[in-house]
């Protein structure tokens, strides 16, 4: 495999971290380019009924608003990874803010269903450039061990709020406004971080290397297919074709990937990344935590308005508990890892998340918010914020500059598409559980949404396994001198 050439002299120059006092600014202007994205993964929740109703979207239909942005996004994430080590990760930065301000526009202005998941998917490819810029600047900028772990905490806890934030803002914007200002709302954050960009983040140095494009194609191609066979499924059945043809196009497109990976000079998977345990470990556990986790948002936003009865502003709100205890913990994490390392705090973060999960598959269309959704939003809270920093953490450790792109764009790549693939497959199980169901709407979405919360609760119990019998807990990181 072929190795970087050295940085040029200019690259080196423009490479010197920054100085100590302005470390905070230097976060500041990262994470809220990285909270963008967060918003955006759910500000569109809460007006989906809105869209809905606007563009003439089915149910199982409604669910590619979310799914057309998070497969652009996460399908693309390793190549986005990959042009940040080619060409510089505060330039893809601000290129990748750019483009996801101008398809927010087209898609706020949107007048039909196909326009609106052309918008969608067109942020998601912004959004592959933002993520792992964002994250490999930190890895780059922040010294492992304390400078870096409270990083990583205000970076995972803006993710976390970022999409908590999301739904009041989206409720919000929906009820004053249009479901329309939860994708305009974009713009003007997208134009003033353009501007700061430039002129407060240092560059990082660029590496001479060749785009995997042959790999970016297989991979994004093969998700792709899996997903729409996944939501085929929902609507028609096992039985059809489609869906059948789905599954064995990304089979083939998925295994070719992974050909492609072995043999290439410079993937945008690098295999050696798995080579550790505990890398591979929380590889696999930052996949599996999220797919569950977005069918929890997606169906508990719909059971808000069409249950409950929830005003989108009241149903934005209702989730401000999670955000809440979710912030709060999320900055107690690092003085956690220090004192039990990190095995011992994602247990207990993943068995909060599957007691919250148990708690919804048991809901009833009776319950009321305080006595069905409350509690298992907070446990969600307290189990994602214990969770996602420790993995973060546990991933980027030791990792080389030159690798620090690639392996903040796999981290992305498989939390994005565990994420998506999860919806995908919480909406097959709901479809499936209510094609024949009787009875209300409101106890068919109940139910169904019942039986989604169940499938999400064994995800959750894989990925604590997974943190059980593979992670070893033992790498320690160097103190900061």
């Amino acid at each position: 495999m072929s190795t970087p050439s050295a940085p040029s002299t200019t690259a080196d120059a423009l490479s010197s971290p920054p100085h100590p006092a302005r470390l905070g600014t230097v976060l500041l202007v990262i994470v809220t380019a990285y909270l963008m994205v967060g918003v955006d993964s759910t500000v569109v929740n809460v007006a989906l009924p809105g869209i809905q109703q606007g563009l003439n979207f089915s149910r199982t239909g409604l669910s590619w608003v979310l799914n057309a942005y998070t497969l652009a996004f996460g399908g693309l994430l390793l190549l986005g990874g990959r042009v940040g080590d080619i060409v510089g990760r505060r330039r893809t930065l601000t290129v990748g803010v750019g483009l996801f301000a101008l398809s927010s526009l087209l898609g706020g202005l949107a007048t039909e269903g196909g326009w609106l998941l052309a918008a969608r998917a067109l942020q998601g490819v912004g959004a592959a450039l933002i993520a792992p810029s964002t994250l490999a600047l930190i890895t780059t900028n922040f010294p492992e061990g304390p400078r870096r772990h409270h990083a990583l905490s205000v970076y995972a806890s803006m993710a976390g709020v970022g999409g908590s934030v999301g739904l009041v803002l989206g409720g919000m914007l929906t009820s004053w406004a249009s479901w329309r200002w939860a994708l305009l709302i974009n713009v003007p954050i997208g134009i003033g971080l353009s501007l700061a960009l430039p002129r407060l983040v240092t560059e990082t140095p660029r590496h001479a290397g060749r785009f995997d494009a042959a790999g970016a194609f297989a991979g994004t191609a093969g998700m792709t297919s899996l997903v729409y066979a996944f939501i085929r499924v929902s609507e028609e059945g096992w039985r059809d074709t489609q869906a059948l043809l789905g599954f064995g196009t990304a089979a083939a497109l998925l295994v070719g990937f992974a050909l492609i990976e072995a043999r290439a000079g410079q993937p945008i998977m690098p295999l050696r990344l798995f080579a550790d345990r505990d890398r591979a470990g929380g590889y696999l556990s930052i996949m599996l935590l999220p797919a569950g986790m977005f069918g929890a948002f997606y169906f508990l936003t719909l059971i808000c308005q069409q249950v409950l009865h929830f005003s989108p502003l009241r149903a934005g709100f209702a989730f401000l508990p999670l955000t809440l205890v979710m912030f709060t913990i999320v900055r107690l994490v690092p003085r956690l890892l220090a004192r039990f390392g990190a095995k011992p705090v994602l247990l207990t973060g993943m068995t909060l998340i599957i007691a919250a999960s148990v708690w919804l598959w048991r809901l009833r269309p009776d319950d009321g918010y305080l006595t069905g959704l409350l509690g298992p939003l907070l446990l969600l809270g307290l189990g994602v914020g214990l969770s996602f920093m420790p993995l973060n953490a546990t991933i980027l450790a030791r990792i080389e500059p030159r690798e620090a792109g690639a392996a903040s764009g796999l981290l992305q790549t498989l939390q994005w598409l565990g994420g998506t693939l999860g919806l995908s497959v919480l909406v097959t199980v709901y479809g499936a559980a209510t094609r024949h169901a009787t009875g209300t709407p409101a106890d068919i979405l109940t139910h169904g949404a019942a039986r989604a919360f169940g499938v999400g609760s064994l995800l959750a119990a894989a990925a604590l396994l997974t943190v059980a019998f593979v992670i070893t807990g033992r790498r320690k990181e160097p103190r900061e001198a």
